[in-house]
């Protein structure tokens, strides 16, 4: 298995930081978190997107995924989703990522109406992504958190280029077995986001193996096969431990567990 961490847990850290970062700590990718308040995001010009990638490809660490915003089920003009869809995946085809990651925020509409949306969004995204040879995975999470709410989407589009991000506490809060999320999502999965939280009802990031996730129930399925990229969500949790001192021992963690 392939080990990567998410910028999210490092808010605001300058490129090199996180290259170093991720080779002294013995990670081969980073799931970069793409928003006008970080380093990489849509906005950044030509040069500026080469000397990102040209950063990552000196130090032999992967861009695993442009971590976008896009929310493709929510309600509303197709136009303003469209054109954040084709900036993320412009920037993860010029920065070399192999994947885009997006929300479904499909809100409190009726579940098949979101559903149908994000699925014409999808299927019309996906013909641009398999020209740059970018895969766009829809995270579980908000209006769709569970294994089963991603896989109505993502089947329903049934194209390769659009796939499934597993975060392991939506389905887990939502009340879904690990063995249920991954059946689901088998055949369609991009890879796994780890974490860990204080409990169910307590978000607040934790070092992995101090919380109450089943860690190794979610990875079991893959056989030691794939990406775990650890997402520890320092920036919407300021109090909690800084990540890079945890990083190493994260990666040890969960080494141990496949």
């Amino acid at each position: 298995m392939k080990y990567a961490f998410s910028t999210l847990g490092v808010p605001g850290m300058p490129v090199p930081d996180v290259v170093r970062l991720a080779v002294d700590c013995g990670y081969q990718g980073v799931e970069l978190r793409a928003h006008p308040e970080e380093p990489v995001h849509p906005g950044l010009v030509a040069h500026e997107r080469r000397a990102v990638a040209e950063e990552f490809a000196r130090a032999g660490v992967e861009i695993l995924t442009v971590a976008g915003y896009a929310r493709v089920a929510q309600a509303g003009d197709d136009e303003p989703v469209y054109e954040e869809l084709h900036q993320l995946l412009y920037l993860a085809a010029d920065l070399g990522a192999s994947y885009v990651r997006v929300f479904p925020g499909g809100g409190d509409q009726d579940p098949a109406e979101a559903d149908a949306t994000a699925a014409r969004r999808l299927g019309v995204a996906a013909e641009i992504g398999a020209d740059l040879g970018v895969r766009i995975l829809v995270e579980t999470h908000d209006s769709h958190r569970t294994g089963a709410d991603v896989a109505r989407i993502v089947g329903a589009v049934g194209h390769k280029h659009v796939g499934a991000l597993w975060d392991v506490m939506h389905p887990w809060t939502a009340g879904e077995a690990p063995a249920a999320t991954h059946a689901v999502l088998a055949p369609y999965l991009g890879y796994v986001q780890v974490k860990d939280i204080a409990s169910a009802e307590d978000g607040t990031p934790l070092p992995l193996g101090a919380g109450v996730l089943p860690l190794a129930e979610c990875l079991a399925p893959l056989g030691g096969e794939g990406w775990a990229c650890w997402e520890y969500e320092k920036r919407w949790y300021p109090d909690a431990a800084d990540l890079p001192p945890l990083l190493a021992a994260g990666r040890e963690h969960l080494a141990r567990l496949v």
